[in-house]
C-alpha cells in the first residue's frame, strides 16, 4: 500500500487522492463497478481495452493476502459500457478496518460509478441451494461487528443515518432474474449473513443463522453494500454458492474447495454478470 501523508485524515481527502491516482492512468468514467470475490476474478480478463492498476499503486488501497484475490483494479469496456472491476477484495479478517475494506468501492463511486455488482463465494444454509448455484441477494444480516459508517460523518459524502430498507436494489434484482431466465441459468433469491471470519462457522452458528432467516453465509460484501448505499449507489449482490455450510454438508470446508467450485460456476456466473453490466448501461 502506498504511503499517505499523516495529515490526510478525512475520507474526502483519501477519496480525492485515490481518484487522482486512478485518473492519471485512465481517464475513462466507469458507469458500473463489479467486485469479484473468491475464485471469480477471471471475469475481469474478459473486458475490452483494459487498464490494470495493482492495488499497491493506488494510495489507500490495501493489498489482498488471500489466494484467489489478485488485488488489482481493471478498467475496461463491455458492449460499450465502461466498467471498473475490482479483481479481488480485502477483508476484515486480514486485519483491515471497515473503512479500509470499503475505500475501493467508495473511490469508484467518487469516480462516477452509480451502480455496483457485488459478488462473493458463499456457503449455503439451504440444501436446495447447492454448490455451483447462484443466489441473488435481497438483503443481508451484518454480524461482522463492524460498520464502515462508524465515526465522524461527512454530509458531502452521504447522510449520517442512511436508510438500508433497500440495501440491494429491487429493480436490479428483478433484472437479474429476467436475464438469468433469458440465458437459461437457474438462480435463487436469498439473504446473506456476513460474518468476520476467517474461521468457517460452527454447526451451531449455522443453525442460528438459519433461524435468523439467512440463506447463504460469507465473510465479505456487507460493509461494501453499506458504504455504497451511503454514497447513493445502487447495489446488486450475487453469491456463488461453493459449499453447504457446516452441519449441512458432510465434507470438511477448505478454501481450495471454494475456489474450485467457483471456477466450475465461472461460465454461468460470468454470463449473468456481463448481461447485467449491459442492463445497467442501458439504464435498468
Amino acid at each position: 500500500m502506498l504511503w499517505i501523508p499523516t495529515n490526510v485524515e478525512t475520507l474526502r481527502e483519501r477519496l480525492r487522492i485515490a481518484t487522482e491516482a486512478i485518473r492519471a492512468r485512465d481517464r475513462r468514467s466507469p458507469r458500473v463497478t463489479v467486485v469479484l470475490g473468491s475464485g471469480l476474478g477471471s471475469l475481469a480478463d474478459e473486458l475490452d481495452r483494459p487498464t490494470r492498476i495493482p492495488y499497491g499503486e493506488i494510495p489507500g488501497f490495501a493489498a489482498s493476502t488471500v489466494p484467489g484475490h489478485e488485488g488489482s483494479l481493471v478498467i475496461g469496456e463491455h458492449g460499450g459500457v465502461v466498467v471498473a472491476a475490482l479483481k479481488g477484495r480485502v477483508h476484515l479478517y486480514e486485519g483491515n478496518s471497515a473503512d479500509v475494506v470499503t475505500l475501493p468501492v467508495r473511490t469508484l463511486c467518487h469516480l462516477g460509478v452509480q451502480a455496483a455488482i457485488l459478488t462473493n463465494a458463499a456457503g449455503s444454509l439451504r440444501p436446495s441451494i447447492g454448490p455451483g448455484s447462484l443466489c441473488v441477494l435481497g438483503d443481508h444480516i451484518n454480524l461482522t461487528g463492524q460498520n464502515p459508517l462508524t465515526g465522524p460523518n461527512d454530509e458531502a459524502i452521504g447522510p449520517r443515518f442512511p436508510d438500508m430498507t433497500r440495501a440491494y436494489d429491487p429493480a436490479l434484482a428483478t433484472a437479474a432474474f429476467e436475464e438469468a431466465t433469458r440465458l437459461g441459468i437457474e438462480v435463487h433469491r436469498g439473504v446473506y449473513a456476513g460474518l468476520a471470519g476467517p474461521s468457517y462457522e460452527t454447526p451451531a452458528e449455522i443453525r442460528m443463522l438459519a433461524t435468523l432467516g439467512a440463506d447463504v453465509v460469507g465473510m465479505s460484501t456487507v460493509a461494501e453494500a453499506i458504504a455504497l448505499r451511503h454514497m447513493g449507489a445502487r447495489v446488486l449482490g450475487i453469491s456463488c454458492v461453493t459449499n453447504l455450510a457446516a452441519g449441512i454438508g458432510r465434507e470438511e470446508l477448505t478454501h481450495e474447495d471454494v475456489q474450485r467450485v467457483a471456477a466450475r460456476a465461472r461460465q454461468s456466473f460470468g454470463s449473468l454478470v456481463l448481461a447485467m453490466v449491459l442492463c445497467i448501461g442501458r439504464g435498468a
